[in-house]
């Protein structure tokens, strides 16, 4: 318990500053928000987003890189048109195709076009691994829609295939956080990021009028009252693993051989430095030892902010609120507070991707 009557044991500001720097310059401060890819294409200025992207990547290419570009987007989409090309996870989708063959036609600039262009995989999809169960089901789904967005059939049945399969693992992903202890920064950012995309899934199911529309307003509500859960479980958890010790300073001490002739009105500086020349008097110097900030299991950071060691749990509460106000969660509480109006325009939303023919 930190004794509030005692200024000794309040650490300043300055100092969980200092600490919190410290963790942040070397990426030791969890993120746990949307990824900035989701909350651009899961938006109502999806169509114009992709087409800023699409037309920005021409510009970037070489005449000929333009035409391998052209090409390979043809064979990709079958075609120059993709329905709802410009709404929503479709638009997701394309944007995702649009880099990986751009990186392909910028270092392959001199294969032909329609052959097989091999690149390093993604071990990584919005922040979360795709070895993992809801980054794998993104990944794939993502992966099938540009070939699948212009039969509406097809892409309606493949959406409710994978809305399912993400419905299952978003409520076992759930159950382990809260139920079994698996909570952890890492499983905050997959839950939030399979939210994101399942509610989109299903508003995208709406548009293909598959599901009714009390289908996709139950699914927000429920993710809305799960992630205020979840950020109360989350603080709790980050209040019990963050731990912090001070670092201490060097020392000099005497270790008893000074003759008093030589100790009289000597200072500590002309003591070592008659150390240090082999005089009579002779000093000890204790290294300094570094500290340590825990946050969680697998992110730590030594340091050498100098407090007093009373100062630790207050400093410890303190980093607990610096490192939530860091996650930006009001924007991500937003994502599934649409007002009505704003979330009838998603629902209705219909802009076709169209390919550069020039």
């Amino acid at each position: 318990m930190i004794l509030l009557g005692s200024s000794l044991c309040l650490p300043s500001q300055a100092t969980v500053q200092e600490l919190f720097v410290a963790a942040r310059d070397t990426n030791m401060v969890p993120n746990i928000s949307l990824d900035p890819v989701l909350t651009t294409f899961l938006s109502l200025d999806s169509s114009a987003a992709l087409q800023h992207q699409y037309t920005s990547l021409q510009r970037s290419l070489n005449e000929a890189q333009q035409a391998v570009l052209g090409l390979r987007l043809n064979r990709e989409l079958g075609g120059g048109r993709v329905t709802h090309g410009g709404v929503g996870v479709v638009a997701l989708a394309l944007s995702l195709m649009l880099d990986h063959i751009a990186h392909q036609v910028r270092s392959n600039s001199s294969t032909e076009a329609g052959q097989s262009l091999l690149t390093s995989p993604a071990k990584k999809i919005f922040g979360i691994a795709i070895s993992s169960r809801i980054g794998g089901i993104a990944q794939n789904y993502l992966r099938l829609i540009p070939g699948l967005a212009n039969d509406q059939d097809m892409m309606a049945e493949t959406t409710e295939v994978y809305d399912n399969w993400l419905k299952l693992e978003m409520l076992d992903h759930y159950q382990r956080m809260t139920k079994k202890k698996r909570m952890s920064s890492v499983s905050m950012q997959h839950w939030l990021t399979g939210a994101a995309l399942h509610l989109h899934m299903r508003i995208h199911q709406v548009r293909l009028h598959s599901v009714p529309f009390g289908s996709v307003e139950s699914l927000r509500l429920s993710y809305k009252t799960a992630f205020n859960r979840l950020v109360q479980g989350y603080t709790v958890y980050l209040h019990r693993n963050i731990r912090e010790t001070a670092a201490s300073a060097p020392q000099h001490r005497s270790n008893g051989t000074c003759s008093s002739e030589l100790s009289f009105n000597i200072s500590q500086a002309e003591v070592f430095n008659e150390t240090s020349h082999g005089g009579a008097c002779k000093t000890d110097t204790v290294a300094s030892k570094e500290g340590m900030l825990v946050i969680e299991p697998g992110r730590n950071v030594s340091h050498n902010v100098l407090h007093h060691p009373c100062q630790s749990p207050a400093i410890q509460q303190a980093l607990v609120t610096r490192i939530i106000n860091a996650q930006d969660l009001e924007h991500s509480r937003n994502f599934f507070l649409y007002s009505k109006k704003v979330f009838q325009r998603l629902l209705t939303q219909e802009d076709a991707f169209q390919l550069n023919t020039d």
